[in-house]
């Protein structure tokens, strides 16, 4: 007799995280008979889930990925049973223990990471970016080197990730791969993502990440006055070399785009609205929509450059290495002693917009930043802004007439018979 099997999803409605989502949770029936196998890690907004179906309701981003994430543990479950239809040891026990992390490719540190990122990689484009993807592969490759070096091991078991191995883990990123303090912390937190995905899916019966709290330190980012620019503007360069990286790089101080979305940019990304050219595209980093005017200095180096460009885009441009490398050298040439590099040009469009009263809203859309938060990081006080302010403020201060102030009183002194302490008497 063929066995019938199947999975269904529901929410845990009782209860809601601070985000105000319920966790989906999942359970798989067998020839009538079904099982609970608890949360499956995903949270969504109670209004927006269908009941009936057993996912989320629309098609956005968010619900598209979600449901990707739900049809992707349903096909897991699906390939348990397939493997097991047929065998005597086919039960919902078996299908649960096997899927809970009792099985073979998640008994490991490096089996659970692949698991992970394979999840990701099938979502690129509904929800994930390739970047995303990308910073969790790198993680991977880091861990694996780690572990080969600091214990002479291929990989680890489940049991064996402890708070130490994760504090040694911590050094090496920050001594041996050199990494700084911020983005060794964001690697953790990488590795962190991971592990909570294992312990939700029952994989761990421990918390390796207990008691390890991560703090980033402020950093301030590197920007160019408008005298720098300026200076760079109009220096005479030797080589056209330097010139072409010179005009790229103004590019992104007047637009404010990082480097991949300078090289990604297309014909297409400019659009006309009410008689003015924007560039509208997607940062490659968030995937989050950018819209910026095309002021006059951009529009110049866009038409400077027209038609030469290759394989459609709108710009050329080299390696982000090989800018890089320019760049300093029309520092040098500028004399300019400062660590230029090309996504300095994005922390000196943010400066100079805010630094010239545009709001931090407008700056934010303009930079693709999913949150104004992280606009604000680049918010900084130059001696020019306080210097416009200043003045400003003076010319509502004239009123005052400090020239015409008064003098002190003129006074007569005169002493007792007894003391030859003075009385002063005021003249009226």
């Amino acid at each position: 007799m063929k066995s019938i099997f199947r999975t269904s999803f529901y929410l845990r409605s009782n209860y809601l995280n601070k985000e105000g989502k319920a966790s989906v949770m999942m359970r798989i029936h067998l020839n009538g008979e079904r099982m609970a196998l608890g949360t499956t890690g995903v949270s969504v907004d109670p209004e927006m889930w269908d009941s009936t179906l057993g996912k989320v309701r629309g098609r956005t981003k968010e619900a598209l990925a979600t449901n990707a994430q739900l049809t992707s543990i349903s096909t897991d479950l699906q390939m348990i049973f397939q493997r097991l239809e047929f065998s005597e040891e086919l039960s919902l026990e078996r299908i649960k223990s096997e899927y809970l992390g009792k099985r073979e490719d998640m008994e490991t540190v490096l089996s659970l990471f692949t698991k992970y990122n394979n999840d990701m990689y099938a979502q690129i484009g509904c929800g994930v970016t390739k970047a995303n993807y990308r910073k969790f592969d790198i993680c991977k490759r880091h861990f694996a080197k780690f572990i080969q070096e600091k214990y002479a091991r291929t990989d680890l078991n489940i049991i064996e990730l402890t708070p130490i191995v994760i504090h040694d883990f911590d050094v090496y990123l920050k001594t041996v791969v050199g990494q700084s303090f911020n983005t060794a912390i964001k690697t953790l937190k990488t590795f962190k993502t991971v592990i909570i995905f294992g312990r939700k899916a029952g994989v761990f019966n421990h918390d390796p990440f207990l008691n390890i709290h991560f703090k980033t330190k402020r950093v301030d980012r590197g920007f160019l006055t408008d005298e720098e620019v300026d200076t760079i503007m109009h220096k005479e360069f030797a080589t056209q070399r330097l010139v072409n990286v010179r005009d790229i790089f103004l590019f992104s101080c007047f637009t404010g785009l990082a480097y991949v979305d300078v090289a990604n940019l297309t014909p297409d990304n400019i659009i006309t609205m009410d008689g003015k050219q924007w560039i509208v595209t997607a940062r490659q980093k968030t995937d989050t929509l950018s819209h910026i005017l095309l002021l006059d200095i951009p529009k110049m180096i866009i038409k400077k450059y027209e038609g030469k460009a290759k394989n459609g885009r709108l710009i050329p441009i080299l390696s982000n290495q090989r800018m890089n490398s320019y760049l300093k050298e029309i520092a040098d040439v500028c004399g300019i002693n400062k660590n230029l590099t090309f996504h300095m040009a994005r922390h000196t469009f943010a400066t100079m917009m805010l630094t010239k009263g545009v709001p931090v809203e407008s700056v934010s859309k303009m930079l693709g930043h999913t949150s104004i938060t992280t606009t604000q990081l680049y918010a900084r006080i130059t001696n020019k802004k306080i210097e416009n302010d200043m003045l400003a403020v003076s010319k509502k201060l004239d009123k005052f007439d400090f020239a015409s102030a008064p003098p002190a009183k003129a006074t007569k002194r005169r002493y007792t018979k007894k003391s030859d302490t003075p009385i002063i008497i005021t003249n009226h």
